[in-house]
């Protein structure tokens, strides 16, 4: 089928290389490459349109104002019949919001939470679908090819809203996990034992019951750079473990793990030296590509 991808960045763009190799007609919009079919969404939608086919866009740009204004034109333009999907990290009360605005024109409206980072176009991406049956059945070809092969990687989780929800919990669940990772390598790379800490940690990457993908991945990071040397202790948020948090306190959920690991990454912004934070900014350049803050600038000498 064909479809526009709005945003051609570290996720947006290996998801249309994905579509493409599973047979999709993917147009690519992005006002900052200049490589891409259209730079704006008045240029994209004419491109859209086929055989009396709904048109259908899926917008990966940052959440919030840029992803309303999105959503907003593609209104104005998409006719009844039309769909238009969300994959980027929106909160779900805007996706909420967005899904009853479309919906009011006749255009339907999918939020989908989309895990994968920048091994997606390899591995496949999890794909968790906010939606009504009748939007995600038309989009169902295109998660089908963006899926793992395994099948499992895929869910619709409920209505509109649901699917920014789940994924919201799930960011807040490897806040978690990256924080117990960190925190267990600071206490063996302090120990007065001289602990190999990659090979110990190594050890558990095969029959613990502690294995997992941000294992190998963290791993993969101390190897390229070894004891995180240059790195800074400084681990941004993204909001979605804030989000996480907030929906917790508003339905009287305890959450104590998830609450910790954020206000660890609050603690690390005025903390220097902290090798549990240098784990955490490692990991999430490695999973999804985002900037790792330098001890020293580069160009300079330790």
């Amino acid at each position: 089928m064909k479809l526009g991808m709005i945003g051609l960045g570290k996720m947006g763009g290996f998801m249309a290389e994905r579509l493409r190799n599973g047979g999709h007609e993917v147009v690519g919009m992005d006002p900052a490459k200049p490589e891409a079919d259209a730079h704006s969404v008045e240029e994209l939608v004419p491109l859209l349109a086929a055989d009396g086919q709904p048109k259908v866009a899926w917008s990966m740009v940052p959440s919030g104002p840029i992803t309303d204004g999105v959503i907003a034109e593609l209104g104005e333009r998409f006719a009844p019949g039309d769909l238009v999907i969300d994959g980027g990290n929106s909160n779900y009360l805007d996706s909420i919001r967005h899904g009853e605005e479309l919906a009011a024109k006749g255009i339907g409206f999918i939020d989908c939470g989309t895990s994968g980072g920048v091994w997606g176009l390899q591995n496949g991406y999890a794909l968790m679908v906010g939606g009504t049956d009748e939007s995600v059945a038309i989009a169902q070809p295109l998660f089908d090819v963006l899926a793992p092969p395994s099948g499992k990687g895929f869910a619709h989780a409920g209505p509109v809203g649901a699917g920014h929800y789940t994924k919201m919990v799930h960011n807040g669940i490897e806040y978690g996990i990256m924080q117990a990772y960190a925190e267990g390598y600071a206490i063996l790379e302090a120990s007065p034992l001289g602990i190999d800490v990659e090979g110990a940690i190594g050890s558990w990457q095969d029959g613990s019951v502690v294995r997992s993908w941000l294992l190998d991945l963290l791993i993969k990071a101390l190897k390229e750079t070894p004891d995180l040397d240059g790195i800074a202790s400084v681990a941004a948020d993204s909001g979605e473990g804030r989000w996480t948090v907030t929906e917790a306190v508003a339905n009287g959920v305890a959450a104590p793990v998830i609450s910790a690991a954020l206000f660890a990454r609050f603690t690390s912004q005025h903390r220097e030296d902290d090798k549990a934070m240098k784990v955490i900014a490692a990991l999430r350049n490695q999973f999804g590509g985002h900037a790792i803050e330098l001890d020293t600038p580069k160009g300079e000498q330790h």
